[in-house]
């Protein structure tokens, strides 16, 4: 390593950076075809059904001479890991239609952009506590970063759809744009308010910030976000929507099969459809990686190891290859909480749509965040304990007001359709006439 360390210094960094680089992108784009196993194998267990299972198994002659002995007959099984490396070689092989009447610069553009976003998105997250490999660049603006970066999804799907010269398309296309503007605002304005508790942009600091004892106090336990009230709120708004943000069920109006045929992406095959599908699901594991870092301690265990007198498990952690394995765990346990609710739901109308984004996940993340700056000003006037009692105060009255507000609108709701059915007209009947028996001749 003297050739490298001999290299000017701006090199230096720069090819320091370019080695982040990959082993960021590595983690997220590696697991891609597993993720695609993994849904449909977990989506086939939740409907009572069998799901790919054969392809990739392995099963040895019992008669050839090319194979040892202690492998004849022996069958391998792989539960169907190929399938979607199969159908991955399948979908890069065929051929590539592009419709004549589009425009072509733009649609090819379109899902590149989605792509970068996804493979850029997490340039700030930090996946271990060694600094030399993770993250990629540790700015100051870290979380604001991410939010960026997240916002320019929104192109590649506004691209594809105008330029496919699709009906369906552009349809798709300005529902996935209103969609995501408006669960990025309050997506927004509930990381503000865990900006506000940790001090800082940075996610590295946002990691560090959730180290100490839970609530000042519980030794064995961090304080991550999570277990905080203000960060229950905030975490329970992102969670909601960074699955509008990937279009995922049940906010999959952009490409609803049974009103668009694919949305934005109706024109797309082979390669570039392949590209949109590699894109969504490489966002929806960044997303989990976000929600980690902000809310569940980054690449920590939900243990204080020091606290227990386990100190060799700190060192580990902040390894990189331990740090990676927690990340990777969390990141799991985030994917199967899409997948989860992909096979709960029904996909909502579009007016149930705007109206959890507008009417109830913005008031009550601006609500939240008007809690917690409330919160952080009492506790250094006034101490700790009068800072949580008038938080708790409060969340009560909001939820209060709420129910008040609810129930004032369901019978509201009830009265508009009642039916009155007094002095109505009287109904036309008719009146049968017995026949009479008919007379026999003599």
């Amino acid at each position: 390593m003297d050739w490298l360390r001999s290299l000017d210094p701006t090199l230096q960094d720069v090819l320091a950076a370019l080695g982040r680089a990959i082993l960021a992108i590595i983690p997220v784009f590696a697991p891609v075809p597993f993720i695609i196993w993994y849904e449909r194998r977990l989506l086939s267990w939740m409907q009572d059904r069998i799901g790919p299972n054969r392809t990739g198994n392995i099963t040895f002659s019992r008669t050839s001479k090319m194979i040892p002995s202690f492998l004849k007959g022996k069958k391998f099984k792989l539960f169907g890991l190929a399938q979607s490396i199969a159908d991955g070689i399948k979908l890069f092989t065929k051929e590539d239609i592009m419709p004549t009447k589009t425009d072509k610069f733009l649609f090819i553009l379109g899902p590149l952009i989605a792509l970068f976003v996804a493979l850029t998105l997490g340039g700030t997250i930090p996946w271990s506590g060694d600094r030399r490999f993770t993250p990629v660049a540790d700015i100051n603006v870290g979380l604001l970063y991410v939010m960026a970066i997240s916002s320019l999804g929104a192109y590649g799907l506004v691209l594809a759809g105008y330029s496919s010269n699709n009906k369906y398309s552009l349809l798709g296309a300005l529902r996935a744009s209103a969609q995501l503007i408006s669960y990025e605002l309050a997506m927004g304005v509930s990381l503000a308010a865990m900006v506000m508790v940790t001090g800082s942009l940075k996610m590295t600091e946002i990691v560090a910030a959730q180290e100490g004892p839970l609530l000042g106090f519980i030794g064995f336990l961090p304080n991550w976000n999570i277990f905080t009230p203000f960060g229950l709120v905030s975490g329970f708004i992102f969670l909601i929507c960074i699955f509008a943000e990937t279009n995922r069920p049940p906010f999959d109006l952009a490409e609803a099969e049974n009103e668009l045929v694919a949305g934005y992406h109706t024109e797309y095959s082979t390669k570039r459809w392949g590209l949109f599908m590699m894109a969504e699901y490489m966002a929806m594991f960044t997303f989990s990686m976000v929600f980690s870092t902000v809310f569940l301690g980054g690449y920590h265990l939900p243990l204080r190891w020091e606290a227990i007198g386990m100190d060799f498990m700190t060192s580990i952690e902040n390894s990189y290859l331990g740090g990676l394995s927690v990340m990777m765990l969390k990141g799991v346990v985030g994917l199967t909480l899409y997948i989860w609710v992909r096979a709960t739901y029904p996909r909502f109308r579009y007016d149930q749509l705007m109206n959890l984004g507008w009417k109830f996940l913005l008031p009550v993340a601006t609500g939240n965040l008007i809690v917690t700056a409330t919160w952080i000003m009492i506790t250094k006037v006034y101490g700790a304990a009068p800072g949580w009692m008038f938080s708790f105060g409060l969340y009560a009255v909001a939820v209060a007001v709420f129910v008040l507000l609810r129930s004032k609108k369901s019978t509201q709701y009830l009265d508009t359709r009642s039916v009155d059915m007094i002095n109505q007209p009287a109904r036309r009947t008719v009146d049968l006439v017995e026949s009479k028996p008919e007379e026999v001749p003599a």
